[in-house]
């Protein structure tokens, strides 16, 4: 029953799956298969750097790696995985600041519905398992968003689902891609279900055995005027040897959901039920990569119109001060101390900003994640992510809390 295997495979597939892309003229990373060692450096050289790759055939990310050049990429080969015929491993040229976004649709083979639209809250390159998620969007276009709908209704056609199927897509200059189609369930169809108060597992599983969408009166509404957020729960802190930075191997081991009025409401809220309670003043603290300085920035600026001072670490807090804000310069941990470290050690910070990128760079700043979380410091890996704090920071809060249940009787209702 469901969705017939030939046509799972299709989707699976990376060079079937290249020839649906086609047919249906859509837009995909480029992208390479390779099935040696050699092969996987003159196609990984031809994409482009920084590339995604991954082995073939697997779930939660496993064995998923950035890679910024080709000694990274040597190496991830040499040590990571085993690559073979029967084993072939996937190289996807990686969309610098896009949005990556889920869309889970279900059918029953006739008929195909929206389940539900969730625009990350980290970039693309982050696990979607890892990353909050927006119910619905709050940043993307109302046109965007029908390109997608449009895309995955076709994609459900052309595979004959009967069932479930997610798709990522990542939306860069307001060009829709397609990461990646999974005809089946996926992590997002719980806190959906819980969303609209409908459980979509049970719509589809009626569906496999043919009882139509229109037999069950299967509707996807959200409750008027809501937002739900969704964020991943990190095990980090059982973990203090554990380098917390995010990247597209999974490392959440559980997800909560807040509800607002306003999609910074509702992130405040997931916050809170994650564990991580936002610091509303303090000293914030910045190291970013150089393609980051312009967007910290505007972080930073906002941090101290509610209340934040600055300190950071010497190129950002050049950019800081041409910018005309007042910044504290602190080493880096090679630059001798007192360092970084010493000052997150020391319980000076209250919010910590560190984004990097490269193999050596990011082992040069582990210490500064792993004492943040030694010392329970809230910080972020990503701008997309700082952004979200202070949307947080700047709203005014409802001050409502809302039971689950009572919003689904007021969908019944409607």
């Amino acid at each position: 029953i469901g969705t017939l295997p030939e046509d799972i495979d299709a989707a699976e597939d990376r060079e079937r799956f290249q020839d649906l892309v086609n047919k249906l003229n859509l837009k995909q990373p480029s992208n390479a298969t390779a099935k040696n060692l050699d092969e996987a450096i003159v196609k990984g050289e031809k994409i482009g750097f920084p590339i995604v790759v991954r082995p073939s055939y697997v779930l939660g990310g496993r064995a998923m790696q950035l890679v910024n050049n080709l000694k990274e990429l040597e190496k991830y080969l040499n040590e990571a995985v085993e690559v073979s015929n029967s084993k072939p491993i996937l190289l996807d040229s990686y969309l610098t600041d896009a949005i990556e976004v889920d869309v889970d649709i279900v059918s029953d083979g006739t008929n195909i519905e929206i389940g539900g639209i969730l625009q990350h809250i980290e970039q693309a390159g982050i696990h979607s398992g890892d990353s909050g998620c927006s119910l619905p969007p709050y940043s993307l276009s109302d046109k965007i968003q029908d390109e997608m709908k449009d895309q995955a209704i076709n994609i459900a056609k052309e595979l004959n689902v009967v069932g479930l199927m997610n798709i990522q897509f990542a939306v860069k200059d307001d060009e829709v891609y397609i990461i990646e189609v999974n005809p089946r369930a996926s992590r997002t169809v719980p806190f959906i279900s819980k969303a609209i108060g409908v459980s979509l597992a049970k719509v589809a599983s009626k569906a496999m055995i043919g009882k139509s969408l229109k037999e069950q009166n299967f509707s996807s509404n959200l409750p008027k005027g809501l937002s739900f957020v969704k964020e991943a729960v990190m095990p980090f802190d059982k973990f203090p040897h554990v380098d917390p930075i995010l990247g597209p191997e999974m490392k959440s081991t559980g997800e909560v959901m807040g509800t607002g009025l306003t999609f910074a409401d509702a992130f405040a809220k997931a916050q809170l039920g994650a564990g991580d309670v936002t610091p509303q003043s303090g000293l914030a603290l910045f190291s970013v990569r150089d393609a980051d300085k312009a967007a910290a920035i505007d972080v930073a600026k906002r941090l101290v119109d509610t209340g934040f001072t600055l300190a950071a670490t010497k190129g950002t807090a050049a950019a800081l001060k041409e910018a005309g804000l007042e910044v504290r310069l602190v080493n880096k941990v090679a630059e001798g101390r007192p360092h970084i470290v010493d000052l997150i050690k020391n319980d000076e910070a209250s919010l910590i900003i560190n984004t990097t990128e490269g193999r050596t760079a990011i082992l040069d700043s582990a210490s500064i994640r792993s004492s943040a979380e030694q010392h329970q410091v809230f910080y972020t890996t990503t701008l997309a992510a700082a952004d979200a704090i202070c949307m947080s920071l700047e709203r005014e809060p409802d001050g409502q809390v809302r039971r689950l249940q009572d919003l689904h009787v007021s969908l019944a209702n409607e």
